[in-house]
């Protein structure tokens, strides 16, 4: 067997799965699962949110370690379930390697959704939070609006590189000021509450809170608090966007 080969499939699909956001834990048993296929004696796994370490050891064969730098984390279900289910077919010999190597180069390139996708994701979501937070038709025509323009902040900010707090914290600056437009000038007397606060929605960390949990429960205590500090990072983006556009508004003599 080329265990090089093995060692650099196993990392790529903990890379995709830490990238796409799962838990330590998990991104930890698809590795040590594929490397069990290679029969070697000592397989060590060291999984970070920021990073994978991975050696495979025996007295027969030269030690293999790979260190992979995961520096950009998103949060992508299908990919992971995808790259999953390819590890889990290959352990059980439903497919060569070459296979797997095939399949987990596909499902690294894979975009799920495009960004018109995105942007009718981002408007119906508020929208629709609109109405949970006890919002009229105008709060969830103003929602939506915001939506839109929360979600071409967020794409302008990426396409210029800037930072995932830069990113938050200009979307619902957007966001709010939006808000702020249409009560000023088509809505007055529209609940700002409900439209802020179903606006921020999609920006809400809980997917990255949960994995914290869970990695805290699991026991990887240094990954389940770097995803809490993540998710306070991203709160703290969000506030500080949302704050701005009130204190801006305010000094033009608007109505929040």
């Amino acid at each position: 067997m080329d265990y090089e080969a093995l060692m650099e499939m196993a990392v790529q699909a903990g890379e995709i799965m830490l990238i796409s956001g799962a838990e330590v834990y998990r991104v930890e048993d698809t590795i040590g699962r594929i490397l069990e296929k290679s029969g070697l004696e000592n397989r060590d796994v060291f999984v970070l949110t920021t990073g994978i370490v991975a050696t495979l050891s025996d007295p027969c064969v030269p030690a293999i370690t790979v260190v992979r730098r995961v520096s950009k984390r998103s949060t992508n279900l299908n990919r992971i379930a995808r790259v999953n289910d390819i590890s889990r077919r290959f352990c059980g010999g439903q497919i060569t390697m070459d296979e797997a190597r095939k399949q987990i180069n596909d499902a690294a390139k894979e975009n799920q959704y495009r960004f018109r996708e995105k942007f009718v994701g981002y408007v119906m979501v508020t929208c629709f939070f609109a109405v949970l937070f006890s919002g009229g038709i105008r709060e969830c025509a103003a929602a939506a609006f915001a939506g839109g323009f929360l979600a071409l902040a967020v794409y302008g900010t990426s396409m210029l590189r800037l930072n995932d707090f830069c990113q938050n914290a200009a979307g619902s600056f957007v966001l709010a000021l939006t808000a702020s437009a249409f009560r000023e000038y088509i809505f007055p007397g529209l609940n700002m509450d409900a439209v802020i606060i179903s606006g921020i929605m999609p920006l809400v960390p809980g997917v990255t809170f949960t994995s914290a949990i869970r990695d805290t429960l699991n026991g990887d205590y240094s990954s389940g608090v770097a995803r809490m500090a993540e998710a306070v990072v991203v709160a703290l983006a969000v506030a500080s966007g949302v704050g701005a556009a009130m204190m801006l508004v305010r000094m033009m003599g608007g109505a929040v």
